[in-house]
């Protein structure tokens, strides 16, 4: 079991309409806000992918934002899976 202090890293994957709605740059927005690392990138398929590391509390707050996202994006699905930390020390948009 983790320590609650112990970083972890999730993957999200954001589905819906979140593409052409600014859904990465708030998300950048978003993560720089609550200290995390991580990226976020768009997908040809049409959903958003992003990786949040951080203090478990504040990846699941991070979490959260994404079922709604911003004001212009309508969310359908949200799934993440949790991974290994890799120690990112920045929070940036992938092409």
């Amino acid at each position: 079991m983790q320590n609650q202090s112990s970083p972890v890293r999730v993957r999200v994957f954001v589905s819906g309409l979140v593409q052409g709605v600014g859904y990465r740059y708030s998300t950048v927005d978003r993560a720089k806000y609550l200290g995390l690392t991580g990226w976020v990138r768009n997908l040809p398929d049409g959903r958003v992918e992003a990786v949040f590391e951080g203090d478990r509390k504040v990846v699941e707050s991070a979490i959260d934002w994404c079922r709604r996202g911003p004001s212009g994006a309508k969310v359908s699905d949200v799934v993440w899976e949790y991974e290994a930390p890799q120690g990112d020390r920045t929070f940036e948009i992938r092409r």
